[in-house]
């Protein structure tokens, strides 16, 4: 199997070839956020899985914050497009974890590392964010660190 970028332009061309405009919109940009990405910084380069996956985390992000924006602003039509879009690049991110299993590795990560207190949030993260590996947003998991170390 290639590449998940490639994966994303063999559904792209599927999507043009079935006419399914939903896809083909929101495959289009999240390609050309992965270009941006490649090109960022002072040389172009091509970005692994982790990278990719990482871009499509951040526009999935986006398109519930916009959805919530557009919901809460009374334009039900355009909230239901971003929600579209955000499910449509969802196919490409990894299961999200449940709480349970979000708290079980926090608490693994904080005995681990022997953290306690709220004093010690930021090495702590980066010990959660470690265990979790991009399986769960970061909020949600913030959120969970903080309430172990209470």
């Amino acid at each position: 199997m290639g590449t998940l970028k490639d994966r994303l332009n063999d559904d792209l061309h599927a999507a043009m070839k079935g006419r399914d405009e939903l896809t083909t919109s929101t495959l289009r940009m999240a390609l050309a956020a992965v270009r941006n990405a490649e090109v960022a910084g002072t040389e172009a380069r091509s970005l692994t899985d982790d990278e990719v996956l990482a871009v499509l985390t951040r526009e999935t992000k986006k398109r519930r914050e916009a959805a919530t924006a557009f919901a809460d602003a009374g334009r039900a039509e355009q909230a239901s497009k971003e929600r579209s879009e955000g499910e449509v690049l969802e196919r490409y991110l990894p299961k999200q974890l449940t709480d349970d299993e979000i708290a079980s590795l926090v608490r693994d990560a904080l005995a681990a590392g022997g953290f306690s207190g709220k004093a010690q949030m930021g090495p702590a993260m980066k010990a959660a964010q470690a265990a979790v590996a991009g399986r769960a947003e970061g909020g949600r998991v913030a959120a969970e660190v903080r309430r172990q170390l209470g």
